[in-house]
């Protein structure tokens, strides 16, 4: 190796580890990466196959995606190491989730019985990485994909071929990818003779994982740094709504898993890939927080409950992403509630990956979140049922950091931003 090859990679090696590297999608730009970088050209890890250098896909992933030595949210980082978790939470706060609150345990003991619980999440294989087969969810709910082969390519594409062109069309060949085609900026958009990556290099149309294959891929925009704390401005994804040229909704995507969740006949619970109507999206734009229905649509937006809009504009949803306040726009009455609206892609620390709890009527009690050290919840009677384990730090790191006082005193759960019966 080159002295200036070696002196290259330190260079890189010191801006990683002060954690400065302003383009934190330029490994993957929007499709397939440096072979190397999650491939040994001649052998496998131990125990391992496909000439990975870790012992499975996920473990792979996280290679790059997991750090030990995070102390905050860190550029794509997506999982907090196990050192971190004994005596904090999760420290990761990207749009999808930390995976790392399914590994996350509560415990609390109420009537003589002690009880455990983690957040929720997608219980991805990552041997390497301490995760685990789901034990409680042999196949994904609604759906027959077994969850003993979970990983992160069976949601991403790891070789990204997916690409989008000027037209808007998705396809796997046909011109080179140029960029990630995530991200704002005319840089991350199609040429006439340049394609971009599809968002997130998520699986496209004839994408095949175990026993299911994908019909088409979403639409969606996001601000290039979304890895931060939501405590004074909050991360907006522009999730929209794509239907031809290769696209599926975010409905649709997801319901590739989760079918069932979505058929009349089957566990169908809740509308997905509908238009709000005028009522909801009223609500929503209304809505502040319990009793507090002064609110407007030019503020009205809020991560914790975003929508889809109605578009499959891709410069328009750029025009809405951010990460510092810009454009807090809710959304009209053609906008839509989808799968996203109320659950994050990876994990978070909340059952079922909500975006918010719903195991207590109150998020918020006495001004404070309903946590052990929460006087008016405590640790006797019924409190340990109301905090179920967690402190009021526990509570504010699951909201990405917001404080309490972003709510109601006594505030009640978050399906309230569309239904406003609280």
């Amino acid at each position: 190796m080159s002295v200036s090859r070696i002196a290259f990679i330190g260079l890189i090696a010191a801006f990683m580890t002060l954690g400065v590297i302003a383009a934190a999608h330029a490994f993957h730009s929007g499709g397939v990466a440096e072979c190397e970088g999650c491939h040994s050209m001649h052998t496998p890890k131990t125990g391992g196959s496909y000439l990975l250098v870790g012992t499975d896909a996920s473990s792979t992933c996280l290679t790059c995606h997991q750090n030990v030595s995070d102390t905050m949210p860190t550029g794509y980082h997506i999982s907090t190491d196990d050192s971190k978790l004994t005596t904090g939470t999760p420290l990761q706060r990207t749009p999808g989730g930390d995976f790392a609150w399914v590994k996350k345990t509560f415990t609390y003991t109420y009537s003589g019985t002690t009880y455990s619980e983690t957040g929720g999440g997608h219980n991805i294989v990552a041997q390497d990485f301490g995760y685990t087969v789901d034990s409680h969810n042999s196949t994904a709910p609604g759906g027959t994909f077994p969850s003993s082969q979970l990983s992160c390519v069976s949601c991403h594409d790891p070789h990204g071929q997916y690409r989008r062109l000027q037209d808007g069309t998705i396809t796997k060949t046909g011109l080179p990818i140029k960029a990630s085609g995530s991200y704002n900026g005319t840089s991350n958009e199609p040429t006439a003779t340049e394609a971009v990556g599809v968002y997130r290099l998520l699986a496209g149309p004839g994408y095949t994982k175990g026993t299911v294959t994908f019909n088409g891929v979403p639409a969606a925009k996001v601000p290039s740094t979304y890895n931060q704390t939501e405590a004074t401005n909050q991360v907006r994804v522009a999730y929209g709504v794509a239907k031809s040229g290769g696209h599926s909704t975010w409905g649709d995507w997801c319901g590739t898993c989760h079918g069932g969740m979505h058929s009349t006949g089957g566990s169908y619970v809740h509308p997905v890939d509908e238009n709000l109507g005028s009522t909801i999206a009223s609500n929503y734009n209304s809505y502040v927080k319990s009793g507090d229905m002064s609110g407007t649509q030019g503020s009205a937006f809020t991560s914790l409950v975003p929508f889809a809009t109605n578009s499959s504009d891709y410069s328009s949803l750029a025009s809405l992403a951010n990460n510092n306040g810009s454009n807090l726009a809710g959304p009209s009455s053609t906008d839509q509630v989808t799968c996203i609206s109320c659950h994050r892609a990876h994990a978070s620390g909340f059952s079922h990956a909500l975006r918010f709890d719903y195991g207590y009527e109150f998020m918020v009690k006495g001004g404070k979140y309903v946590g052990s050290d929460n006087p008016e919840v405590g640790t006797t009677g019924r409190g340990p049922l109301q905090s179920r384990g967690r402190t009021i730090a526990d509570w504010q790191a699951a909201y990405y950091d917001r404080d309490a006082s972003k709510f109601a005193t006594y505030q009640r759960v978050l399906c309230n931003k569309c239904h406003a019966k609280d």
